[in-house]
Parts: structure tokens; sequence; C-alpha cells
């Protein structure tokens, strides 16, 4: 049995960007957010954490405060103690979507539960601290200069994959590609166009890329994210592996996808999908159609990243990540959860996902 919740804390965050975060979508110079702490009786405490994303989630600092402290406190502290599971289920189902502040919730519970435990999330879930996670570098859409210096300083820091952001202009994206695949020939690439292309203009400029001997891992998002016809119209057109990204927000979506072969690779994000359990299930399906996974993340406080590197190490069917989001952030007072060698991603070996509590006097 899991102790009961004794009290949900939550409140705003934001970090300046080290730079602009730039993709079809959308500019972040500033990274906001919210932190959450959960409480159990026993004393144990638990961290998850949220960003602001209107454009994808359609939730702000605001509507995430208003969720965490409303409804899902509400579906927490009136629960008599029981099941991890069972409490993760009245977070799911204390209001209708708010996703990222489920997810953030959510995060903070599985840290509590796996503190009560005395290992670290991963080990909860199955998985193993000791797995090594590999994540890419993104390098923000922007002129093809820019992103050339940026693929160069990205290799100097360590990552031998890069995923580059493009959208919008076939033909500019390009442009941007070559530039980039000419400051770092070495490494491989990852395409996000993050639904900017139309389904022509996707296959003519994955086709292009492929005549050019340009080295692609994948393409993530090509084509809008309700366009599942279109993205498998993309996917059967090409060689290189079409990932979906927008499209994949739940157990039922990925099933969709999977279903309808609208792509190769399935991209899970808790932000996307509410809590561990979901995204879990995802993983599942996606191991059970012979289908690989990515675990990605927003632009999230480093407390999503962990717990996202979490969930990683802990189910078979992930073997691609991408979580570089908290290097973005220029933070150093919020560190824990893991540490970055390079591009290797080496999680923290003690209980929960590694984070201490908030200095007293910052809880709201």
């Amino acid at each position: 049995m899991l102790p009961a919740v004794a009290a949900l804390r939550a409140r705003p965050y934001s970090a300046p960007l080290t730079r602009p975060f730039i993709t079809a979508r959308r500019r972040v110079d500033t990274m906001l957010g919210v932190l959450v702490e959960i409480e159990l009786a026993d004393g144990t405490v638990g961290h998850g954490s949220a960003g602001q994303s209107l454009g994808v989630t359609g939730e702000s600092v605001d509507s995430v405060l208003a969720v965490l402290n409303g409804p899902v406190k509400q579906a927490l502290t009136e629960r008599a103690s029981t099941g991890r599971r069972e409490v993760a289920a009245g977070i799911a189902g204390s209001c209708v979507g708010n996703f990222a502040a489920k997810a953030a919730a959510d995060v903070a519970l599985h840290d509590a539960w796996a503190r009560t435990l005395g290992v670290p999330l991963a080990e909860a879930l199955g998985g193993d601290t000791a797995t090594v996670l590999r994540t890419d570098m993104t390098v923000s859409l922007d002129t093809p200069q820019r992103m050339a210096d940026a693929a160069v300083e990205a290799v100097g820091d360590g990552f031998d994959v890069l995923k580059i952001k493009l959208g919008n202009d076939w033909r500019a994206d390009l442009d941007r590609l070559r530039a980039v695949r000419e400051a770092a020939p070495d490494v491989r690439f990852r395409l996000d166009a993050n639904q900017g292309w139309d389904v022509k203009s996707a296959i003519r400029v994955i086709r292009a890329i492929e005549d050019a001997g340009i080295p692609l891992e994948l393409v993530e998002q090509p084509v809008a994210s309700r366009d599942l016809a279109g993205m498998a119209a993309v996917t059967a057109a090409v060689d290189v592996p079409v990932m979906a990204d927008e499209s994949v927000s739940s157990p039922h979506s990925a099933l969709e996808i999977v279903q309808r072969r609208a792509a190769d690779l399935l991209n899970i994000k808790l932000a996307k999908c509410g809590g561990i359990d979901e995204a879990l299930a995802i993983a599942d399906i996606a191991r059970a159609a012979g289908i690989e996974c990515m675990v990605g993340a927003m632009m999230e406080p480093r407390i999503s990243i962990a717990a996202a590197a979490h969930l990683a190490a802990a189910h078979p069917a992930v073997t691609l990540v991408d979580l570089d989001s908290a290097e973005w952030i220029d933070d150093p007072d919020l560190s824990g959860g893991y540490t970055l060698r390079g591009s290797e991603m080496h999680l923290h070996p003690g209980p929960g996902i590694g984070f201490a509590p908030w200095v007293k006097g910052e809880q709201e």
C-alpha cells in the first residue's frame, strides 16, 4: 500500500534559455513552467514539473497551477491509502485534458512511490539505472549559417547525433540542412518538421535528402498531427523511417497509428499522454507491433527530463531518446536526476528521480 497523499504543493517556475529555441510552430526565449511536490503521510516527498506549451498541449502556467491546486489536489488528498496505480488513475481521471499538469503530478507521485521503496524510479518500473542513454542535441530553426554554427558547437560538446528543426519552406529547409551537413560532416541527423510540411513537400524534401546521401536516422512528424492518412503516404513513399510525435497522445492514438501503418517509430512524451502508466501502455503497444520508440520531451524543467530518462530506461521498446531540453535552460540551481557526459545520460542512482526538496519558504 502507498501511504496516503498528505499535501500537494505547486509553484510557478521560470528561467532564461541560453539561446532561443525555434521550431516551425513557436519561439521560446524563457522557460515558463510549474514545479510540484507531493508529500505522503509518512513524510516522503516526490517531485514533478511541467512546461508551458500552448501550441502542443494548450496549457499555460496559470492553467497548470489551477488544475494542480484544484481537481488534482482534490483527487489526491481525498483518497485514502491505496495502491500506486489507483492513485495515478485518480490523477488521470481528475479532469478532462490538461495532460502536462497531470503528468507533473503523476511524476511527483511516482517519485515519492519509488522513494518509499528505496530504489530509483527506473528500477521500480522494472528497468536499470545502469542503462546509458544517448541523447541528441537539437539545432534550432534559424538561418543556414546560424544553424551550421550551432551544429559545430554541439559536436564540440560531444554530440554525434543532431536533431535538426525544419519546416514551412522545403526549399529553404534543404539549404539549411546542406549548411549543417557541410559544417558537421561526421554526425547523424534526425529531422523534425513539427508538422510544417504538406504531404507532397514532405516526400519531395525527404527524397532529395536521400538522393544527396545525407545520413538520416529518422524524420519526425512531417505533416499535421491529425493527418494520419497523409503521414502514412509519406511513410510508404520514403526509405527513411518516419516518426510520429504530435500524433501520439495516448495508447488509443498509438494503436491507430500502428494499425494504419502511419509511421515507423513512435515518440512518447509524458506531457502529451499525462503520466507514466499511459506512456508505458504506448510502449507496450509499440513492442507488440514490433515498432521501436523514442522518449522525448518538450521545453520542460529538468525534473521532467529526468523522469523521462527513467521511463526510457524502464521499457525495452524504447531505443532512442531526445532529452536535451534542460541543456537549453540557464538554471544551475535546479540540478539532479542525471549527469550528462557528452551525449551520454547517466541516471541518478539514489531513490526516486534524484531531486532535493524545495528550500523552506519557496513553497506556495
